[in-house]
């Protein structure tokens, strides 16, 4: 009888030992390719804010003044990503699920797509208008104002706590931000035939901007864990393609109702780089809009619209470093003071995550506990065996 029961006792430590291991090499396997897919989104973010905020201050310094092709070349990139849609496993159909239920999940997520795409729409055209009528300074400092919005709309929508690190990076980022302003800036010793009532309408837009986009963020992350409860790329691909369908139709409607469009022939020909640079310089930001917003999206589903909008806000001060190659602007000491305070502000925001580790461990354990489960049948067999 003894060496029944040690049989046994052997038999549940073998089963739970493989188990476990395999369980510890999922895990591990699976944290490399968060990290993984985490980095990547991170390098299109940056990139594609990058670039695309270049080209957008390239297009109007050249001779570009259509705010209405400008919030176009924001939206109309979302063609490029649809190929990606065909290396996608489809999800197995449920043909006895196809109820009330199925169509009341369906009429909610289209007018969550359609809402957001009408936000970003305002939102876009918001920017188009701040980008145009104020310097890349002033408008990199109203820009940053986006963190204390994100902060707040996060609160409230997503239960995002604000502690002592999160906050201290706001801070930093922010003023990595406002000391992009305190530098003379050329721009704006040359814009004084610029009518002052254009710089209080960049204001307003700007502002509205950083704030529109702050809750398009929030409002993001409340679809994917709320509505959509999917943490897939397709669920990051939906979210990307019908809302910029939605806003990219608003924003043709208004390109054709306002007469906007007559005036683009001519912007093309009058280009100061020619023809074909006009066109080269929407088509490339168009396709770093389109990264920006797949970076984005993926940060918010892997970790929260706030890192996102952290990561975001990193991009700031890179802009008018990058001029200096670009548009040969002067480098200043306050130029690199802002980086190395973005550089300590996300830093901060990195060391929160770590805090934030055990909690992550308990649910790790929690969803190693569900596995187990999973085991128990082969447990009650080796019971059944004791007793006999």
């Amino acid at each position: 009888m003894m060496e029944v029961e040690s049989e046994t006792q052997e038999l549940c430590l073998h089963v739970n030992g493989e188990h476990a291991g395999k369980f510890s090499t999922e895990q591990r396997s699976q944290n490399y390719s968060w990290m993984l897919k985490v980095s990547l989104y991170v390098i299109l973010l940056l990139a594609g804010e990058t670039i695309a905020t270049l080209l957008g201050r390239l297009y109007y310094e050249k001779g570009g003044k259509s705010t209405w092709l400008e919030t176009l070349v924001q939206l109309v990139g979302f063609p490029l990503t649809l190929p990606c849609y065909y290396y996608i496993k489809p999800e197995p159909s449920k043909t006895k699920d196809i109820t009330r239920k199925t169509i009341s999940s369906f009429l909610k997520q289209s007018l969550v797509y359609i809402g957001l795409g009408l936000l970003v729409a305002g939102q876009s055209a918001l920017y188009s208008f701040g980008l145009l009528y104020l310097p890349v300074s002033t408008f990199s400092l109203i820009s940053a104002s986006q963190l204390a919005f994100n902060a707040i709309f996060s609160y409230f929508l997503n239960s995002q706590k604000i502690t002592f690190p999160i906050l201290n990076s706001i801070v930093l980022l922010t003023i990595s931000s406002t000391l992009l302003v305190i530098q003379p800036d050329p721009e704006l010793s040359s814009s004084k035939s610029i009518a002052k009532s254009n710089y209080v309408i960049g204001y307003i837009c700007a502002i509205g901007s950083s704030a529109g986009y702050s809750l398009v963020l929030s409002l993001q992350d409340y679809a994917f864990e709320n509505i959509l409860k999917k943490h897939t790329f397709k669920a990051i691909l939906d979210m990307d393609t019908y809302p910029s369908l939605a806003a990219t139709c608003v924003v043709v409607v208004g390109l054709f109702g306002s007469g906007g469009w007559k005036i683009l022939k001519t912007e093309m020909e009058e280009f100061q780089l020619g023809k074909i640079s006009y066109i080269l310089i929407n088509l490339g930001a168009t396709i770093s809009w389109q990264a920006f917003s797949i970076g984005s999206l993926g940060l918010i589903l892997e970790v929260s619209s706030l890192f996102s909008n952290v990561i975001g806000t990193l991009g700031l001060p890179v802009v008018p470093c990058l001029a200096v190659v670009f548009f040969r602007d002067e480098m200043s000491g306050i130029k690199l003071v802002a980086m190395l305070l973005a550089i300590w502000g996300f830093v901060s925001y990195a060391y929160q995550h770590y805090v934030d580790e055990p909690k992550t461990k308990e649910v790790n354990q929690e969803k190693e506990e569900e596995e187990q489960e999973l085991f128990q049948p082969e447990k009650e067999e080796a019971q059944k065996y004791n007793i006999s």
